[in-house]
């Protein structure tokens, strides 16, 4: 803890900031010092990203003072803004000037001596691998590539405070090593950096934490001491059908478990008379399962402090008032790929975007599909939803061949994108209208689907607000429901979680797991290592080819790491430095 005779580099009063009669942060008291990574996190809508805009002196108070590096933002709001480098979510980028240009305009408006300008450019172009790319356009990057940019035209300037919002939403956990690799630079240059960010790990490599929930400000301090005030224990039971016995936990004993890898993982909030109920459920079942207590991770402890409530249900049936789904049939020695690549490729000109693609999913399977950002993960799934023609090879989706069977194909898929492809100046109720329009719904069956999509959305009685007035988690809720509304056989979610808080991925992936209990095969990609564990196998490309897959405690048992994100790195990073000795 930095010592109290030093003046802090940011530091708030009562710092309130209201939109009508909503109140969206209240009375918001932090500290952050020189030589210091300060974490802010929250749930959707807790007022994080309204903080940080105070903050950068771009949204006055309506009450309180904030003073950042010295300078009052309510005063002198100039002087914050030039001692400060403040990267928000929608930090913008000029997309017809190349990633070269873009940093020297960023450089510009900085005011980064010209001596110091190459240097510095080389080290950020290197830290996020883009150094192949400067001569290429902002527009024709890809998502990840861009966010990329974002960081570094952040940070070509050495500021007195860096204020962060979600920089690495959507960075593939090389990035994201590479990224907090550079913020430590940073704060031993005598830096204070304030940082909001979606992925819980990362609050682990902060010296404090800010919990704010609700504009108020709930918990703070170490992670260490944070951890120590989460109440419930987790425990944790090994299975290798971990999809079936959650359910069937589920309904002996009315706790929800999730899956994780050849584990399940429950938060009790009274261990012991769990724990009972629990051995006696497992041996009712004829299994043997040892039920040990597991440490909690940092979004464990972010669910447990901001009270996340149970996951809500989702029902795959088509009338509203039938029972849930009944978990899958085990399948049978025979039984066919739902999803099938054989030599799946994808050029563009002399660009290989996915390079002779080999894979099975089976039915009720839960596949995860991995990759740093350019990788070629979206331009697949592109190509399996009936989006994309392939340059070479074939692919079958639900019995459906890629190139001949496009329409049909489509018919039988749903496809939820990172951008959650609804339309904000649409209602609730408009929305899943004109998806079921899209999608062939008419009638008495669009009316009974859409009373489906709004319960499962957890939006009854709201069904004529605007979409773009929701927050985050039930948006992506209302997205999935609207992919889904046909009740297809497959689903393709592409980084579906992206910038969503703990509480709401934790939500959403247990209707991920009810789906597959119901028998639906789930295609998705995700950046966030945990979420991979939850899959039941998964395939990881790097330059649009294939170099590992297996389940997550095969991948591993096989390269000796304790973690996926360890082994996501080292299996990148061997990939690259085989790609340069044949370039060599």
């Amino acid at each position: 803890m930095p010592a109290s005779s030093i003046q802090p580099a940011i530091i708030t009063h009562e710092l309130t900031r209201m939109f009508g009669t909503a109140t969206v942060v209240e009375k918001l008291n932090l500290e952050v010092f020189s030589k210091e990574i300060v974490g802010l996190i929250g749930p959707d809508g807790a007022g994080k990203t309204t903080a940080l805009r105070m903050l950068a002196a771009i949204l006055p108070p309506t009450s309180g003072e904030a003073v950042v590096a010295g300078y009052s933002v309510k005063t002198d709001p100039a002087a914050v803004k030039e001692h400060i480098a403040y990267m928000g979510q929608r930090f913008a980028l000029y997309e017809d000037l190349t990633v070269a240009e873009n940093i020297r305009f960023y450089a510009d408006l900085y005011g980064v001596p010209p001596g110091g300008l190459k240097n510095r450019m080389e080290e950020l172009l290197d830290f996020s691998a883009m150094g192949a790319f400067q001569k290429r356009r902002a527009g024709a990057l890809s998502g990840g590539m861009k966010q990329k940019l974002q960081l570094v035209c952040a940070l070509i300037h050495t500021p007195q405070v860096l204020l962060l919002d979600e920089p690495t939403n959507g960075v593939d956990p090389v990035s994201r090593r590479d990224f907090w690799r550079i913020l430590g630079q940073l704060r031993d240059d005598n830096v204070a950096i304030l940082v909001t960010t979606s992925h819980l790990d990362e609050s682990e490599r902060c010296d404090r934490v800010y919990l704010l929930d609700n504009g108020r400000l709930a918990a703070n301090g170490p992670p260490a001491q944070l951890r120590a005030a989460m109440t419930g224990t987790i425990l944790v039971i090994k299975s290798d059908q971990s999809l079936a016995l959650r359910r069937l936990l589920r309904e002996a004993t009315g706790l929800d478990a999730l899956p994780f890898g050849d584990n399940l993982h429950i938060l009790s909030h009274d261990a012991e008379n769990d724990r009972r109920r629990l051995h006696q459920a497992l041996a009712g079942f004829g299994v043997d399962g040892e039920i040990a207590t597991g440490i909690p991770a940092m979004e464990d402890v972010f669910i447990s402090l901001v009270q996340g409530g149970p996951p809500l249900p989702i029902r795959e049936t088509s009338a509203p008032d039938e029972a849930g789904p009944t978990v899958a049939t085990p399948r049978p020695p025979g039984s066919q790929p739902v999803v099938e690549a054989k030599g799946l490729s994808r050029r563009f000109g002399r660009f290989v975007a996915v390079d002779d693609l080999s894979f099975s999913v089976m039915p009720g399977e839960i596949f995860g599909f991995l990759g740093p950002n350019g990788a070629g993960k979206s331009t697949t799934i592109r190509m399996l939803c009936g989006l994309l023609q392939p340059s070479g090879g074939q692919g079958m989706v639900a019995g459906f061949d890629l190139r001949r069977d496009t329409e049909a194909v489509k018919r039988r898929i749903g496809y939820m994108s990172q951008k959650f492809s609804l339309y904000d100046d649409l209602t609730v109720v408009e929305n899943i209208n004109f998806y079921g329009g899209v999608y062939g719904l008419s009638g008495e069956a669009l009316e009974t689907r859409r009373e489906w999509a709004i319960h499962m959305s957890g939006l009854a009685g709201r069904g004529d607000g605007f979409t773009k007035f929701l927050p985050g988690g039930i948006k992506q809720r209302l997205a999935l429901a609207c992919a889904i509304l046909h009740d297809p056989p497959v689903v393709f979610l592409d980084e579906p979680t992206s910038g969503v808080d703990p509480v709401s991925r934790r939500r959403f992936w247990s209707l991920i797991h009810s789906m597959a209990e119901g028998g639906k095969t789930i295609f998705v990609t995700t950046h966030y290592m945990d979420e991979a564990e939850y899959c039941g196998r998964l395939a990881l490309i790097s330059d649009g080819r294939m170099i590992a897959h297996g389940s997550p405690s095969a991948l591993k048992r096989a390269e000796n790491k304790a973690s996926l994100e360890e082994v996501f790195i080292s299996l990148v990073e061997a990939a690259g430095r085989r790609q340069e000795k044949v370039a060599a």
